[in-house]
């Protein structure tokens, strides 16, 4: 018992749960002189010629706030079922701005190329990346999912699985991310770019979200299906939007939703 209290707790701290790059990172780009990294957490027995699950998280925010930090106990748990997970930084944006996510959704994809570039020697199975997201975070995850694929030097952005925790997903007129987003929202929205090449999805959410009203999330997920694609959406009466996270209502919903995740993915041959 001693020992797993001891993992947990050297786990946690390789993590950086406040965003800055740990010893244990890897450098994916520089933006001038910033260097944005990719912390992740391996399982013990993990070997570079590995050919492994993956599942890269993405936090949330708003788009101008959070750290990688978030999904520490879901990478955590994930490593200890032979899953490789990464837990991605990228350039928040300007609260007092109106700017448009540019920035953010540049990184994630740049993030998720360089994962893919560099699966030989990360241990991992360049068919089998996962992205997984909440709220802003969960946004960025189904934007890679949902948009066209933009390949660099052939290399694609584009994940083999979702998991979304509350997403705001839908930046269409009267949704969230509207004042940043105008009428290009079509550009952004990941719920307005569904098409018959998108990943199998889970989606998590509260039917107490105050940014993510269930009858969106009823919509993306009808709008999936109707689309041919894999598509699960499990509601949580009367939770409010964060209800997922780690030590929040004593990790009940935690406990819940990661159960469902780790479902999820193992019907995708996620586990070895």
């Amino acid at each position: 018992m001693l020992k797993s209290l001891l993992s947990l707790a050297l786990a946690l701290l390789a993590t950086t749960a406040y965003g800055q790059p740990s010893e244990d990172s890897l450098h994916y780009k520089t933006v001038g002189e910033r260097k944005l990294r990719i912390d992740w957490t391996r399982p013990d027995d993990w070997k570079s010629t590995d050919k492994r699950a993956a599942v890269a998280f993405i936090h949330g925010g708003g788009w101008v706030g959070g750290a990688p930090g978030q999904f520490s106990q879901h990478s955590i748990e994930l490593a200890s079922r032979g899953v490789v997970c990464f837990r991605i930084e990228y350039r928040l944006l300007d609260r007092k701005a109106s700017d448009p996510p540019d920035t953010c959704t540049e990184d994630v994809s740049d993030a998720l190329r360089y994962l893919r570039a560099h699966a030989d020697t990360l241990g991992i199975d360049p068919d089998r990346i996962a992205a997984g997201g909440g709220s802003a975070g969960g946004h960025l995850a189904a934007f890679l999912g949902m948009m066209d694929d933009q390949k660099v030097d052939g290399v694609s952005r584009k994940p083999n699985a979702l998991c979304l925790f509350n997403p705001v997903y839908d930046n269409g007129p009267g949704e969230w991310g509207t004042g940043r987003v105008g009428d290009q929202y079509r550009k952004y929205s990941p719920a307005h770019n569904i098409s018959s090449d998108d990943p199998p999805t889970i989606v998590f959410l509260g039917t107490h979200d105050k940014l993510v009203p269930v009858s969106t999330a009823e919509r993306f997920h009808h709008n999936m299906l109707k689309a041919g694609l894999r598509s699960q959406l499990y509601l949580y009466q009367d939770q409010p939007h964060g209800f997922f996270n780690h030590g929040r209502s004593g990790s009940i919903y935690y406990r819940l939703t990661v159960d469902r995740m780790l479902a999820f993915l193992e019907s995708l041959d996620w586990f070895d």
